[in-house]
């Protein structure tokens, strides 16, 4: 029986040829290596229907609108070849175990929505809360919970990055419009106010160093510090050198014991190496005695100059209020008037004794906030102020609120010599404004 080469077309194989095949045709023969078709359909099986579990979609089931199950379309496939079985049952195998472990598909409550036209029929929405009820199955995975705690973490990470963006859009650099002047040194300014930040605990003087002096007291201490406001206005000093008198004064009183008499002595004494340090022309020695009624000789302040300068141990670069203040009005970018207020502030502050239990950079800060609130300024105490001088709003209330009560009192206190030189036109009348009491109530 001939049979028919097409399932191997073109293949003919040398042992099954006899004969050419000539012009006038030859005679091919089968070999015996050689099955006729018929026999190779009828090899052709059907193959089992894939096993398969059928969700319900919209009360639609497997069975017909009459109830007659409707029959399995069978799947043909020859099978010509054992690596086509092999592949077939590897391909069965793996299905049949994605089958044993079904994957949970966790979604959150779905919302009701009108149903798509475009979409496909197979996708089916399965509520996680009916899919614990009814399943067999594990509770959801630990790593979905994880994944979910993650990115709310995550979430709240963004947040905060975009506060912190926006907190830095509204901080100034206020040394970018002095990068080319060498006078202002934009270069290290920051490096030489973190060292006055650091040391300036250790230039003060401590806050109770009145209990080991026998003989002055601290009302003692504040008519002198009045007095010598008066001295330094009518000598025309510079700011810087009214400070540095006060902290030469607190810190040789801190270590040296003075009788009443000679602490107006020591007063004098400490402004005039205020003025060596700080002034280009300096008071003579006459001078000084000449405003202290003549109560002390030339002698006695060269002794107690040379005393002092040897206790204080030749230490006379300390960072002052005037320091910070000066850096922070920069940053609070104040006007005339709030510049003149703030210092008004601060010398009330030099009187009183109670204050020196705060650093001078506080005292700075404090003093430009109060200006602030007393002149109305709309962004008190900025960010920027906030970055540059270290000290939030509630950080500088306490300090505030006493600085409050003084400039209440100021007007009509003993001691008026503070009150008496911010009177003037020179310094803008600022002693005259009313204090801002607002601070001293206790829901500020």
């Amino acid at each position: 029986m001939v049979g028919s080469n097409e399932n191997c077309q073109g293949v003919i194989m040398a042992s099954n040829v006899q004969g050419g095949l000539g012009a006038g045709g030859g005679k091919v023969t089968m070999g015996p290596n050689r099955r006729a078709l018929s026999t190779i359909n009828g090899n052709i099986v059907e193959a089992p229907a894939y096993p398969c579990k059928v969700h319900k979609r919209n009360g639609i089931t497997d069975k017909s609108a009459n109830g007659v199950k409707n029959p399995p379309i069978p799947i043909h496939r020859p099978i010509t070849s054992m690596g086509d079985s092999c592949c077939f049952r590897k391909f069965a195998a793996q299905m049949a175990t994605k089958q044993q472990q079904p994957t949970v598909e966790v979604t959150k409550q779905p919302v009701q929505t009108a149903p798509a036209k475009n979409e496909s029929e197979d996708c089916i929405i399965i509520d996680a809360e009916d899919y614990k009820a009814t399943s067999d199955y594990d509770p959801v995975p630990m790593f979905v919970q994880h994944t979910e705690a993650m990115m709310e973490e995550i979430d709240r990470m963004d947040a905060e990055m975009e506060m912190e963006d926006v907190e830095e859009t509204l901080i100034v650099d206020i040394d970018s419009a002095d990068k080319k002047n060498p006078l202002a040194v934009a270069e290290y300014i920051d490096d030489m106010h973190a060292y006055y930040k650091k040391t300036e605990s250790s230039s003060c003087a401590p806050p109770n160093y009145m209990e080991q002096q026998f003989d002055i007291n601290e009302r003692m201490r504040a008519i002198l510090i009045d007095w010598l406001i008066e001295v330094h206005y009518k000598f025309d000093l510079m700011e810087e050198t009214l400070y540095l008198t006060v902290n030469l004064i607190d810190r040789f009183l801190a270590v040296q014991q003075v009788i009443r008499k000679k602490l107006q002595l020591v007063g004098v004494t400490a402004m005039l190496l205020a003025c060596k340090y700080e002034e280009v022309s300096v008071p003579v020695v006459e001078d000084l005695i000449l405003i202290s009624d003549k109560a002390y000789t030339r002698k006695e302040v060269l002794e107690m100059e040379k005393l002092m300068i040897n206790t204080l141990q030749f230490n006379l670069s300390v960072p002052t209020a005037y320091v910070f203040m000066m850096r922070f009005l920069k940053a609070a970018q104040s006007d005339k008037k709030v510049e003149l207020l703030s210092f008004f502030m601060t010398e009330l502050c030099l009187v009183e004794y109670e204050m020196l239990r705060f650093p001078p950079s506080m005292l700075a800060a404090a003093a430009i906030f109060t200006a602030q609130c007393t002149l109305g300024v709309l962004n008190e105490w900025s960010k920027t102020c906030e970055k540059y001088s270290h000290y939030t709003r509630d950080q500088l209330l306490e300090c505030s609120r006493l600085m409050v009560s003084f400039h209440q009192n100021a007007a009509t206190g003993k001691l008026a010599g503070v009150h008496r030189k911010y009177s003037i036109s020179k310094y803008g009348f600022v002693a005259k404004c009313p204090p801002a009491s607002f601070l001293l109530e206790a829901s500020f």
